[in-house]
């Protein structure tokens, strides 16, 4: 029989009750000083990247935090590196948390608001998940100029470079769910308005453009990253870049702004840095190397994370951002709720909510297995247990038990329903991990060996595969990476994120099984190579009943149903 639903003020109810500091004084709370601040109204700025000291990052502490393979509905990653910044903050520790802007596309579709939940959010709550400082307008704005700049130059009578249109691999982008731009034709009507060819659109996080922003370590860096982006060949078969169509400039030019990282604040006032927004599951999945820098440098600890199961955006964290960015994190804590654990010992949907100690138990291998994944980078994790009402206490302690077992401790979070106050212990635990000295972070694989060797290795030890077959297409993929010389790019894996596996419905911890790599793509402007297993959306859809019916504005400008 399912637990009764508990009722709860809604995200924004409670966004909407609280009373916010001047960002000046959030940045007082970190020594900075007023004119330094670029505001954006009273309670959002940027902050100038040339704040960034690479000595005050060196003596800051990282936490990562990460999840467990998680459900549809996800295990609340943000709300708990929001709600262990409160607690840390609480304790006497200087935290500030890192975070990646929520997608016009989710907010509207499914998810309804990325900002944290409960007593555990950032604010302004609604200008997060909207427009926010226009970040996402001007990486598509960028974007797209590369995509007229390519359209142009193929029209072009004294310029043309002699882009074949059916070798072009550069799309353009929109920051909404709309599954009918996913494959288009362009250029119809007659001469004047373009040469047709097959185009189509992806969700502006999936563009490189976005990769970018995220990887770059300063302006001229940024430059010169959009000018490696792959356009497509000639038809003599030579590659052309951004940079032959003379689009770098112009691009970052655009991006001007958007390249400060954002300084808003959590619910009780601590400092909150919110940048840049790729995708998990089909890029990199982690705020910018440049704000979280910046946190380190303003602050003794900096909590970020990165999207959906650990053997995605924390491989990618790891495995990309801290080698390309020369960070070491100190501790990654594993987020895990006792719903998931259900879930990967047989629950569905409708039994979530159920307590089943005996799926809880056989559940635990999934969140077992990413606990060892961690310990190959040589980070023993901090478990924590993102509490729902519909937990047991038997269900809990067994989770502890058995984490503890592993050597590892497991602490509840209660940040959705206390804020700080209820994520106290889970930032003395997180400390004293810390303080033990005893993590160090290395990487899982050499960038510059074979491409081949690279994908086995994360498919091997943080799948558990038995090995990578490819297709046909993947192939000559890898003959055109080597042929662009682009074999010593990082890997930044395309799965799905409800499996271990490129099979979603394989649950827990699935063996005996094999990963396909169907094609690659590459991002030579952001350093990394893209393997894609399975069909992966680039552009996703709208669901039945999106989440945007559901909201509402008064005549005052008031917004509901946004959480």
């Amino acid at each position: 029989m399912s637990t009764p639903e508990k009722k709860f003020l809604s995200d924004i109810e409670i966004a909407q009750a609280n009373k916010m500091l001047h960002i000046r004084d959030i940045a007082k709370k970190l020594n900075i000083e007023e004119d330094d601040l670029e505001m954006y109204g009273k309670y959002k700025a940027k902050l100038p990247i040339r704040l960034i000291d690479e000595n005050k990052v060196a003596n800051s502490n990282l936490i990562l935090v990460t999840a467990l393979t998680p459900t549809p509905a996800g295990e609340g990653k943000t709300t708990v590196s929001i709600g262990l910044t409160e607690g840390m903050n609480k304790i006497g520790k200087q935290t500030t948390v890192v975070l990646r802007e929520p997608s016009l596309g989710p907010v509207f579709g499914i998810k309804g608001g990325a900002a944290g939940g409960g007593y555990s959010q950032v604010v302004p709550m609604e200008d997060i998940n909207l427009h926010f400082t226009g970040d996402f307008s001007a990486i598509e704005k960028a974007n797209n100029l590369l995509s007229a700049l390519v359209d142009n130059n193929i029209q072009s009578k004294t310029r043309n470079l002699g882009i074949d249109p059916r070798t072009i691999a550069w799309k353009r982008v929109m920051d909404m769910n709309d599954r009918a731009l996913r494959d288009i034709t362009i250029g119809l009507g007659g001469t004047v308005n373009g040469i047709p060819r097959q185009d189509g659109f992806n969700i502006t996080p999936a563009s490189e453009v976005m990769a970018i922003l995220c990887m770059a370590k300063d302006f001229s860096d940024l430059k010169d990253r959009l000018g490696n982006i792959y356009i497509g060949q000639t038809f003599d078969k030579k590659p052309i870049y951004a940079r032959d169509v003379k689009a770098e400039n112009a691009m970052a030019i655009l991006l001007k702004d958007a390249i400060n990282p954002n300084l808003v604040q959590t619910l009780e006032g601590n400092p909150a840095i919110i940048h840049g927004g790729p995708f998990a599951n089909i890029a990199q999945g982690t705020n910018t190397i440049l704000a979280t820098k910046m946190g380190m440098t303003l602050s003794d600890y900096v909590v970020t994370e990165a999207g959906f199961g650990a053997d995605l955006g924390a491989e990618k964290f790891l495995d990309i951002k801290c080698v390309s960015g020369g960070l070491k994190p100190k501790v990654v804590v594993l987020v895990a709720t006792i719903r998931a654990l259900r879930h990967h010992g047989g629950a569905t949907k409708d039994q979530y909510n159920d307590v089943n100690v005996e799926r809880v138990e056989k559940g635990f291998v999934n969140l077992e297995k990413h606990i060892e994944n961690m310990k190959k980078f040589g980070l023993n994790p901090v478990v924590a247990i993102n509490s729902f009402f519909t937990d047991s206490a038997e269900e809990v302690a067994l989770v502890q038990e058995k984490c503890a077992a592993l050597g590892v401790k497991a602490v509840v979070s209660l940040g959705f329903s206390k804020g700080g106050e209820g994520t106290k212990d889970l930032a003395t635990a997180v400390v004293a991990e810390i303080e033990k000295g005893e993590n160090n972070f290395k990487q899982l694989y050499d960038w510059n060996a074979p491409v081949k060797e690279k994908i086995e290795t994360i498919a091997r030890e943080i799948y558990g595969a038995d090995g990578v077959e490819y297709s046909k297409k993947a192939l000559l993929g890898l003959r055109k990476i080597d042929a662009l010389g682009l074999n010593d790019l990082a890997i930044c894996m395309a799965k799905t994120q409800k499996s271990f596996s490129d099979d979603d419905k394989l649950v827990g911890r699935p063996t005996g099984f094999k990963v396909t790599v169907r094609e690659f793509e590459f991002a030579a402007g952001a350093g990394f190579i893209i393997p894609i297993l399975g069909n992966m959306m680039r552009m996703p859809g709208l669901p039945a009943v999106p989440a945007s019916e559901g909201m509402s504005i008064d005549n005052n400008g008031k917004i509901s149903g946004l959480s």
